[in-house]
């Protein structure tokens, strides 16, 4: 053992010692020997020597049960020196075994020694168990053992790149993947800096991400950088521009870093740079504290073009939410943010109030004006309510002229609101007065959702859009009482339709000249249960409002047709019948058609059919009306504006329509005795007669009217005078007793 330990120091000499690195560790060799002098010749050669800048760390076992113990402690072990023949002849080889299969230590180097040349490995068992090298102990000078370690550490280094590199390639594509389902930036650059840290292994708060322009707000913020992720002592900045941190070498490196358009590697810090696309840039500082490695450097490469596509990724689907819920005129909240925001507010039980603000006549302005100053007015009414409203409050554009709000109750009431339409907008060259309607919510009670809340304050804007004086309405449980009750009163209409259970009744209508039946008007009915009849006035409006109206209306002009050709094949040949139009009916692009197509389907004389519209109808888009009338008229059909007097009838537009009649409604009529009634049905009359058309007087109950009437000059008359409305069996009857008396 004396001539080994002679050969191991023999070609010592003296060499200059490498510089040691302050920061790196020392590598860790382990001598694994039964015999005590092996260690110290060992420790001797080795102990002051610094290999690739780093010192050697000796550990000692003098057992194969004394190495398990030390690499079970120590798994950053780099080179393992171990003696074949211990405690067996194969205590060595088994070690070997430990290491690589058992600890999975796959960087690890060995070195396997002995002093019995007979007991070497055999050349499988070398390569299978990646053993680094096999030497006798005879054959270990100084130089050699010197170069022996070192070729090892050499080996273990590599080994150890390459791992940390899979490892790094590996968290990368983990983070890319995690980092993908973030839909938010903020929540992104946070997720980034976490990842950077693991990968780096850096504190969190050396670590800050940036990005050009506000991701906050809509403004891009030009070319301003701002702080959207930091923790530690940069996390107060997050959502501040770049110049708010502390720490100018910080806003130095990173504002150089986008000025050049790539990655910054200072000495003790790095930055990286991202484009995700031509506006979208971002940058993040690394407080490092040394230069990055070569190692490090290409990893992060690899890194930042994964996280690029996270950021085009996140943009788009910033984007896409912005679209989602945003109004693309106004750049306001749009409805489905708006009902978003109710559901937090119905959560959080705050004092609230939402506000629905209706722009009254927008479709005339839009019509008259043209469609782009409508857009650009709505555009102005945004602006000032953002600008005028407090930050707390949510505004919305629900839908073409409708917008919310979302606020406190002091900002969020009817004075406030009215007053933000005080003074006219400035849309183009025009100063635009606007007036809103407004239905307001205070009563978050009860309300499960948003939409419930919603659905409260439209109630209230419909109510205040019947209020001429006032303008506005706050909601009441007994509004929506009301709406459920008109809902449920449209459910029971439209099963009665379908089960056939509404009926055309008659009224007689009679020459005040000549006491003769002229004709009948038909009126709708609705049976109920125990001979309740439903009042018209409060079904006939419901159906208008639900559209019903319009298949129904249909039905009852085939029913009059239908009852016409019965009574005419009674004997009843001469009688008009009067059947009432609605404007949803009188709209249908096919409405004149399919009059025609009832006439020739039950051969009715079209001179026969009198068709009443009110004055609503008249006076609604005069061309389009006036040449549906045109068309009525050329088929022969009679035209009368039913209800005259009631509406806001322009006399200029009156005389240019093609009619036939004009109808005094009843509350005229029953009116005459206290001698205003007198006076406008006496207006009625006359007009009637200038225009050379007739008259009709309708809710005749006296003699005294009906005599009024005739001394006025009226035509015809209808009433409880002479009959009430009547189902078709009874409407045969009294005709028949009419024509024997």
């Amino acid at each position: 053992m004396i001539d080994e330990l002679i050969t191991l120091v023999d070609d010592a000499h003296g060499v200059d010692a490498p510089r040691r690195h302050p920061d790196l560790p020392p590598w860790k060799l382990l001598i694994v020997d039964d015999d005590e002098e092996v260690h110290d010749a060992t420790q001797f050669v080795l102990r002051d020597l610094v290999i690739f800048e780093r010192p050697l760390c000796l550990l000692h076992a003098y057992s194969a049960g004394e190495a398990r113990e030390q690499l079970r402690r120590h798994r950053d072990i780099a080179v393992a020196i171990l003696d074949v023949v211990m405690e067996t002849e194969r205590a060595g080889l088994d070690l070997v075994g430990y290491i690589r299969d058992e600890l999975g230590l796959a960087e690890c180097r060995i070195i396997l020694r002995t002093g019995q040349p007979g007991y070497a490995p055999e050349l499988t068992v070398i390569h299978q168990h990646d053993i680094n090298d096999y030497r006798t102990k005879a054959d270990l000078t100084h130089t050699r053992l010197i170069t022996m370690v070192s070729t090892a550490l050499r080996s273990y280094e590599q080994f150890c790149t390459i791992e940390q590199s899979r490892r790094g390639l590996g968290l990368i594509v983990h983070a890319a993947a995690d980092l993908m389902e973030q839909h938010a930036i903020s929540n992104l650059a946070e997720g980034v800096l976490t990842q950077l840290a693991v990968l780096l292994k850096l504190p969190l708060d050396g670590i800050v991400c940036t990005h050009r322009g506000s991701p906050f707000s809509e403004d891009n913020g030009g070319y301003c950088c701002y702080v959207i992720a930091a923790a530690g002592r940069h996390a107060p900045y997050i959502a501040q521009p770049l110049a708010a941190l502390p720490d100018s070498r910080i806003a130095y490196a990173i504002l150089s870093s986008m000025a050049q358009g790539q990655h910054v590697f200072g000495e003790d810090y790095t930055v990286l740079y991202l484009k995700a696309a031509p506006h979208q840039e971002a940058a993040i500082f690394l407080d490092t504290g040394h230069a990055l490695s070569m190692l490090d450097r290409p990893l992060l490469e690899v890194f930042v073009s994964n996280i690029a596509a996270c950021f085009r990724n996140v943009n788009l689907v910033e984007r896409l939410n912005h679209v989602a819920y945003h109004d693309p005129l106004t750049h306001l909240s749009n409805r489905s943010r708006f009902i978003a925001d109710l559901d937090g507010v119905t959560r959080e039980q705050t004092d609230i109030v939402v506000a629905l603000l209706d722009i009254e006549h927008f479709a005339d302005l839009n019509d008259g004006l043209g469609q782009d100053i409508g857009n650009a007015l709505l555009v102005a009414v945004a602006e000032r309510l953002r600008s005028m409203l407090e930050p707390e409050c949510r505004i919305a554009r629900l839908g073409a002229d409708v917008f919310g709000v979302i606020g406190p109750e002091p900002q969020v009431n009817p004075t406030t609101l009215f007053a933000l339409f005080q003074q006219p907008f400035a849309v183009d060259e025009h100063q635009l007065p606007v007036t809103v309607t407004i239905g307001l919510c205070h009563d978050l009670e009860h309300a499960s959702s948003g939409m419930a809340l919603l659905k409260r304050a439209n109630i209230a804007l419909n109510r205040a859009k019947k209020n001429l004086r006032s303008h506005h309405e706050y909601y009441l449980v007994e509004m929506e009482d009301s709406t459920r009750w008109r809902l449920e009163i449209i459910h029971q209409l439209r099963r009665a339709f379908d089960a056939h259970q509404l009926q055309p009744w008659y009224q007689p209508q009679i020459a005040l000249a000549t006491g003769k039946v002229v004709g009948v008007e038909v009126l709708l009915r609705w049976p109920g249960e125990q001979g309740f009849i439903q009042p018209p006035d409060v079904f006939i409006p419901l159906a208008e409002y639900s559209g019903l109206i319009v298949q129904i209306g249909a039905w009852v002009l085939d029913q009059a047709c239908a009852q016409h050709a019965q009574l005419t094949q009674w004997g009843f040949t001469r009688l008009k019948m009067a059947v009432n139009v609605s404007m949803p009916q009188f709209r249908k692009a096919d409405f004149v058609e399919n009059v025609a197509a009832t006439l020739v389907h039950y051969r009715m004389p079209p001179q026969l059919l009198e068709l009443e519209i009110t004055e609503s109808i008249a006076m609604d888009e005069p061309k389009v009306i006036l040449q549906k009338l045109e068309a009525l008229k050329r088929l022969g059909i009679l035209i009368a504006i039913d209800d005259f007097g009631t509406g806001y009838s322009s006399l200029g537009q009156l005389r240019s329509l093609p009619i036939d009649c004009l109808k005094i409604d009843k509350c005229f009529v029953q009116e005459i005795h206290d001698g205003k009634g007198g006076m406008f049905a006496e207006t009625i009359v006359g007009l009637s007669q200038k225009l050379g058309v007739g008259s009709v007087a309708e809710g005749v109950e006296t003699l005294e009217q009906a005599g009024f009437l005739r001394a006025l000059g009226c035509s015809v008359a209808q009433g409880y005078l002479y009959a009430k409305p009547m189902p078709a069996d009874q409407l045969v009857e009294w005709l028949r007793q009419q024509a024997t008396t």
